[in-house]
């Protein structure tokens, strides 16, 4: 049986995208995103949950994301689940979940202001070959 690992959300980002290149080049942003669930459970007293996710994107989608996003833009995305493990400066072991972006859509912040770029969907590849990863 064969696998399959999509994630798609809307949320805001949490701080400013950050773009790197990767020792071959390849643009790299990381940035953080927050989505938002909202329920009333039988009680009757609105709650809502609030999910903090990493997110990296990687070439042309990367420097987009980098020139026409800041903290607090609205933003879908649609990509992968990847787990990364790494050894900390301490030598303890680290390791955390995020999303590989594939594609995203600028979302319009103020209904109906048009966005300060074009709504764009930008398809690319899955990232750089493993030894570009600067990790």
């Amino acid at each position: 049986m064969s696998s399959f690992n999509k994630v798609i959300m809307m949320g805001h980002l949490t701080r400013d995208p950050v773009l790197s290149y990767t020792p071959g080049g390849t643009p790299v942003v990381e940035f953080g995103m927050a989505t938002n669930h909202k329920w009333t459970p039988p009680d009757g007293e609105a709650r809502e949950e609030v999910c903090f996710i990493d997110c990296r994107a990687f070439g042309r989608m990367a420097e987009n994301i980098a020139k026409y996003c800041q903290k607090g833009r609205p933003l879908l995305v649609e990509g992968r689940l990847t787990f990364d493990q790494w050894e900390s400066k301490d030598g303890s072991k680290r390791s955390k979940h995020r999303v590989t972006v594939g594609t995203f859509t600028f979302v319009d912040s103020k209904g109906g202001e048009k966005p300060s770029a074009p709504s764009t969907r930008t398809d690319v590849a899955d990232g750089p070959a493993d030894d570009d990863i600067p990790f």
